[in-house]
């Protein structure tokens, strides 16, 4: 498995954690305190979750995760603040999967 599929991962999770507690604080807004309205984020979110699903699944199809696991990533990016615990746990361990791409060499 190479970085760049961890990495992937690592910035769709972190993302959409963010745009997802974005997403949480408006509805609480808007029904809390009928304020504001949460289309515009409820869109990007969704898109970016999307983005985050393809990205989960192929981390998880490359480090050949049993579909439970997969499941369980795929959740924390429904939960709020979950992918910011899950995420470092699974970064740990698709780590020891990463083949080293060797070095880079650079042109004179």
């Amino acid at each position: 498995m190479k970085q760049s599929v961890l990495t992937r991962y690592r910035v769709m999770a972190y993302v959409t954690a963010v745009w997802l507690l974005v997403f949480t604080v408006a509805i609480v807004l808007k029904y809390g305190f009928d304020t504001g309205d949460t289309m515009l984020i409820s869109q990007i979110h969704g898109v970016l979750f999307i983005i985050y699903v393809i990205f989960a699944f192929d981390l998880g199809t490359k480090a050949k995760w049993p579909f439970g696991k997969l499941l369980w990533v795929l959740a924390a990016g429904c939960i709020p603040v979950a992918s910011f615990f899950v995420e470092p746990k699974i970064t740990r361990e698709a780590k020891l999967l990463v083949k080293d791409e060797g070095p880079v060499m650079s042109k004179p």
